[in-house]
């Protein structure tokens, strides 16, 4: 199956990435290379590295950036490593850092994979698929308490608590192995009038996933890294999809353009913190009418932008 090269915000994240054709680049979220091509696009001297833990997207990615030659790397990691994986790569620096935190159309279309709702398949939902934890072992395996403050916290499931006391109940005849069988216990957790707003499935997977891989925790890791990596005036954009996301990249840029911890009666600051630059995005930047049409996953995105202080 091949990636779909549809990117979220595309126009709007090149714009204000500054691309300058002989910067570094990164692409944090490397996905089916859709940023990265726009990026690479606008390098003469420059150099782009683009950085995925999914196997499946270096593999797509590789090929579609093959025309860029030797100005592209491409590591296999997890990006809150990005740091570590540049620095073995000699660099400390970057003009600017991309990262699209949506689960990208390949994994949600590759039916095997487990993300999706819409397919029976095994649970799965690593995004690296090194790594142990699945689906299935949080489903079968985590306590009621912990699933409903998973589905709860991460899904924003008004019935997280009904969801967990099925799944658990569920799971004591046999485990819960596919993504319908799971469905299906979702689907009797939530009363027959609350089921009209989309799919009953999606809030629960989402957060079973975000669970799975550790999204807010990496996240969470590593934003002042990619802060600290900026040249001056380099610029971080970050795409979210998930309001504690977005709120997390919120924080992060307003402590990092204001860190100052003195007490506000304080005249005179003596805390030693400085600005790392400033917020471009007072408001995030959300997709225009034309993309919600064409891309309905494009629907919660949101786009902030800080730029590293100038000299």
């Amino acid at each position: 199956m091949e990636f779909k090269h549809y990117s979220v915000l595309l126009a709007e994240t090149i714009e204000q990435l500054h691309v300058k054709p002989d910067g570094i680049y990164v692409d944090g979220t490397l996905g089916g290379a859709g940023h990265a091509f726009e990026v690479c696009r606008r390098l003469t001297t420059g150099h782009f590295y683009g950085i995925d833990q999914d196997d499946a997207a270096i593999s797509a990615a590789s090929e579609r950036l093959a025309p860029f030659g030797d100005k592209v790397t491409i590591i296999r990691n997890n990006f809150c490593n990005m740091k570590m994986a540049l620095e073995a790569q000699g660099v400390e620096k970057v003009d600017g850092i991309v990262l699209d935190l949506g689960v990208s159309s390949y994994q949600l279309d590759t039916e095997e994979r487990g993300f999706s709702y819409r397919f029976d398949a095994p649970l799965d939902m690593r995004m690296d698929r090194r790594k142990s934890l699945t689906a299935r072992d949080i489903v079968n395996g985590y306590s009621e308490s912990e699933l409903f403050r998973v589905i709860r916290d991460y899904g924003e499931e008004k019935f997280a608590k009904n969801i967990a006391k099925h799944i658990v109940q569920r799971r004591t005849q046999k485990p819960i192995e596919t993504t319908f069988e799971l469905n299906d216990v979702i689907k009797a957790a939530i009363p027959a009038k609350m089921r009209q707003n989309g799919h009953p499935s999606k809030q629960t997977f989402q957060a079973i996933r975000i669970e799975c891989n550790q999204e807010l925790e990496v996240l969470r890791k590593a934003l002042d890294d990619f802060v600290d990596l900026l040249n001056p005036g380099g610029r971080l954009c970050i795409i979210t999809f998930h309001s504690l996301e977005d709120r997390m990249v919120k924080i992060s840029f307003k402590n990092n353009e204001n860190p100052c911890i003195c007490p506000p009666d304080f005249p005179v600051c003596v805390c030693g913190r400085k600005s790392k630059g400033t917020v471009i995005t007072r408001k995030a930047i959300l997709p225009g009418e034309k993309e919600l049409e064409e891309n309905s996953r494009s629907k919660s995105a949101k786009l902030r932008v800080f730029e590293a202080l100038q000299i």
